[in-house]
């Protein structure tokens, strides 16, 4: 399963006050999968996950758990 990372103004915002990070999925992936996928590359616990179809992919909206900071995972990405 392949999915970018989306490094928008948008999504750094969300990154620094929701503990939030967006990812591009493939349309058909679904939300256990997304949270699977997302937890086991990054070793963290995910809180919640929205979904909503844009072009054609769906984009991920990844809620992390207090103890994970996004950021954390925005450096590893390369995002910030």
């Amino acid at each position: 399963m392949t999915f970018k990372p989306i490094a928008t103004e948008k999504a750094i915002r969300l990154i620094e006050t929701n503990n939030t990070v967006m990812f591009e999925f493939d349309r058909r992936v679904k939300k256990p999968m997304i949270k699977k996928e997302v937890e086991e590359m990054f070793n963290v616990k995910v809180k919640s996950v929205n979904t909503k179809i844009h072009n054609n992919k769906k984009v991920a909206y990844v809620r992390l758990d207090k103890k994970n900071p996004a950021i954390d995972i925005a450096t590893k990405l390369g995002m910030i």
